[in-house]
């Protein structure tokens, strides 16, 4: 599948906004703890990923019933949905200067994923950070996509290829209005 960026302006995957909060206090001491054992991009994209992935739980598995939005709520409370780890994971990214966007998945209702473009490499990579799980194995790789739930086009799933520089509205939407886990996991999107 070919990516799409929804804009040409890259410095769109740099920014920063209420939800990609990447100039918060905790999401900078969070990327700079990260990038002291990380020797060059690639390595602390790999720690950013693994660390949304391994140390926030995804807050359906944890039984967690917060709603967490912005990147700085999902790192101060450590849990969120896939959209919310990926807003996460998208700060740690462009905290380091890394141009990271959002990106979705149509699996029966949108799953929330980030892609990333590391220096010297002439395109994006999707990751998911959703958090592995038995039957679920999502591993940092730019190569070869090895996301948490491949789409199955019989079932009517799909991925959609644009990239955005910003969280969809359809999902901030859901965030913003749920006031738990479970009213959120019945009012979320089925579709871009």
């Amino acid at each position: 599948m070919e990516l799409i960026q929804q804009t040409d302006d890259i410095a769109a995957y740099l920014a920063a906004d209420e939800t990609i909060d990447h100039g918060h206090p905790l999401v900078r001491e969070t990327a700079a703890r990260l990038r002291r054992d990380a020797p060059d991009a690639h390595a602390y994209a790999r720690a950013a990923f693994e660390f949304v992935r391994d140390t926030i739980t995804h807050s359906i598995d944890a039984d967690d019933p917060r709603v967490t939005r912005r990147a700085s709520e999902v790192l101060e409370q450590r849990t969120g949905i896939c959209y919310a780890k990926a807003h996460a994971l998208t700060a740690l990214l462009r905290a380091d200067s890394i141009p990271a966007a959002l990106c979705y998945q149509n699996l029966g209702v949108l799953h929330g994923l980030v892609a990333l473009k590391l220096p010297g490499r002439e395109h994006w990579s999707r990751i998911d950070p959703r958090g592995n799980k038995p039957g679920v194995d999502a591993q940092f790789s730019l190569d070869r996509e090895r996301l948490a739930f491949p789409v199955d086009p019989e079932s009517n799933e799909e991925d959609y290829p644009v990239l955005y520089a910003a969280p969809h509205p359809a999902v901030l939407a859901v965030l913003e209005a749920a006031p738990d886990r479970e009213t959120l996991c019945n009012t979320l999107p089925t579709a871009l």
